[in-house]
């Protein structure tokens, strides 16, 4: 391969027939070298070359653990971490880390519950949630109590913001409320499994009792809610589910139904004590709550709180 080809996370999880998961854990690790253009995280060929030539010559390990039991990560030299999610927030937030520590942030964009699940598995570092609990009203502890079963963990509330429905400019259809998706003329565009706004509406339609078969469009997905809002703008849907940063940033109207906490979650493990506190001491820092204000649409009264934590 040629020195000049490089590849996205996207790119290599494809070629080497793995998940993007997969492939920030190897990054993580330090197997795989990765450099940025902007936000993206791209690899040369060559390295991915050297890698899969790397694992060719090495000997198969051995292993008695189960396929089912959850993989707890040792101690590693590097500092890499990975944050999973997909706002903006987040973005500062690893600048903050990296400026006053020696760890390395890395990003996936996974949903909320896929990076749950991924926290569980050993893959990520810090999660950021915000999945709706229908039976009990509350955000994402119902869902971390679940999944991290046998885990030490802390849930910190990161922001809170207003989500809803991105509807085209003036509301031409008259979209107010969840049971307006059923209406026969109106189209949707879906959010994918896993994410905080599939969550959202699937729980929504739960409660009003409405089955997903009578809503035009519940299959047709994107995978970010800047994606969805631009769907609603150029009239491949009439309607989408997401928070309202996007709708302001693209143009359209924006039918706020819920605000959302938005909470980050870290397991509680001696490797992350350091970590742990770094976080907390950025969230309750009057710079990151500054530079978060500037954004506008974010409530902060509780950022920085602990919503839970495991003794």
């Amino acid at each position: 391969m040629s020195k000049e080809i490089s590849y996205t996370i996207e790119e290599v999880s494809q070629l080497l027939k793995v998940s993007k998961l997969t492939i920030y854990d190897l990054i993580k690790k330090g197997e795989l070298p990765v450099f940025r253009v902007g936000r993206q995280m791209r690899m040369d060929a060559e390295d991915l070359d050297r890698y899969i030539k790397k694992q060719k010559s090495a000997p198969m390990p051995s292993s008695s653990v189960s396929v089912a039991e959850p993989r707890r990560t040792e101690p590693k030299e590097s500092h890499n971490i990975v944050i999973s999610g997909q706002d903006i927030v987040l973005d500062i937030l690893g600048k903050h880390i990296e400026k006053g520590s020696t760890y390395k942030t890395l990003r996936s964009y996974s949903g909320s519950l896929n990076s749950l699940i991924s926290l569980y598995n050993g893959e990520c570092d810090i999660v950021s949630l915000h999945m709706f609990d229908g039976d009990t009203g509350e955000y994402n502890l119902p869902y971390v109590k679940r999944i991290l079963t046998g885990y030490p963990y802390i849930l910190l509330n990161l922001v809170s913001r207003k989500a809803g429905l991105y509807v085209q400019k003036g509301n031409p259809l008259n979209i107010t409320s969840w049971t307006d998706l059923i209406k026969p003329h109106i189209t949707l565009i879906n959010r994918e499994k896993g994410s905080g706004a599939r969550i959202l509406l699937d729980e929504q339609l739960r409660i009003h009792n409405i089955s997903s078969k009578t809503i035009n469009g519940y299959e047709h997905e994107e995978t970010n809610h800047l994606s969805v809002a631009s769907a609603v703008l150029t009239g491949k849907a009439d309607v989408g589910v997401g928070i309202e940063k996007p709708a302001k940033m693209i143009g359209i109207d924006f039918i706020p139904l819920i605000t959302e906490r938005y909470d980050l979650v870290m397991l509680k493990t001696p490797e992350n004590e350091t970590l742990i506190r770094i976080v907390k001491e950025i969230l309750s820092s009057s710079l990151f709550q500054t530079e978060i204000s500037s954004l506008g649409d974010y409530d902060q009264t509780k950022t920085g709180s602990i919503i839970y934590e495991t003794y």
